[in-house]
């Protein structure tokens, strides 16, 4: 197992990895909107902090050499599923057939007060 850090995203805010590589796959942890080295989300709204949560998972991606293009599954967690078109729409924007599997579920409470969180697999080639 490997563990991957890049300052382009933001810091864990506990004790886990920003993603992990194992057995072929890159695991990420869940992104939230916040902007890198700032702490601080990119806006008040689904909207922006989704499109952070896209940047951020880019980042980690990029950092390991993999695209949205290698994604294999994602989980999409909501604060409310009022929001799921809002940010099925961004989603749509980074994936190409074929389509990773993906969950989508509302989540009681995400971290921080976060509208939105995304994690990702990928392959790693």
């Amino acid at each position: 197992m490997r563990a991957l850090h890049t300052d382009s995203a933001p810091a864990a805010i506990g004790p886990y990895s920003q993603a992990v590589e194992a057995g072929g796959f890159l695991f990420s942890a869940g992104q939230i909107g916040l902007v890198p080295g700032t702490g601080e989300f990119a806006g008040a709204g689904v909207e922006s902090q989704a499109v952070q949560v896209f940047l951020n998972l880019a980042a980690i991606l990029e950092a390991a050499k993999l695209g949205f293009g290698d994604v294999v599954k994602t989980t999409v967690y909501l604060a409310t599923m009022d929001d799921f078109p809002v940010v099925n729409a961004i989603y749509e924007k980074h994936f190409s057939r074929p389509f990773p599997a993906r969950s989508t579920v509302a989540a009681a409470a995400l971290p921080k007060g976060a509208l939105v969180e995304i994690d990702v697999v990928a392959r790693v080639p």
